[in-house]
């Protein structure tokens, strides 16, 4: 019985996961609401009316354009992400990889562009790309009502000539 039930737990894991990962592909990947991003509790309710306005403000920072999740790039080559944020003020967007903040330096440079009152555009360029350039990097867009985040997978290729 008990492995059973481990097995159980195991499919609904990787089924919620599936279902995150799955839901930002595609056409509507920008349309996703902010919950989703943050971590919505398992109930679908917040613990109190001052979260759920905190997290669903219509001011709030929400990510309307990110670049594709999973990226295989080829040594040498150029990687590029880009991200584009909307809120009111307009947002601040920050660049993570594997969990630490990026600056820039020789090989990396981020671009911002503000675009109207509202929305801003960012574009995280390493070039050239290295096997260390392999991970998960994050673009955070946060104002004070909300964050929005999206993740970016990528690893390398080695071309041969």
């Amino acid at each position: 019985m008990t492995r059973f039930m481990m097995i159980l737990f195991l499919l609904i894991v990787l089924l919620l996961n599936s279902q995150d990962v799955f839901g930002r592909r595609g056409r509507n990947r920008g349309k996703n609401k902010s919950r989703v991003q943050i971590g919505m509790p398992i109930t679908g309710k917040y613990r109190d009316p001052e979260s759920d306005q905190y997290y669903n403000n219509h001011n709030g920072a929400k990510i309307l354009l990110a670049s594709h999740f999973d990226l295989e790039y080829v040594l040498g080559h150029k990687i590029a992400f880009l991200c584009v944020a909307r809120g009111n003020p307009r947002p601040h967007i920050t660049w993570f990889k594997d969990g630490a903040e990026i600056y820039s330096h020789l090989y990396l440079h981020v671009h911002e562009w503000e675009v109207g009152t509202d929305r801003v555009k960012s574009k995280l360029e390493i070039d050239p790309a290295t096997q260390m350039d392999a991970g998960i990097y994050e673009c955070t867009a946060d104002n004070m009502y909300s964050i929005d985040r999206r993740s970016f997978k990528t690893d390398f290729s080695i071309a041969f000539d």
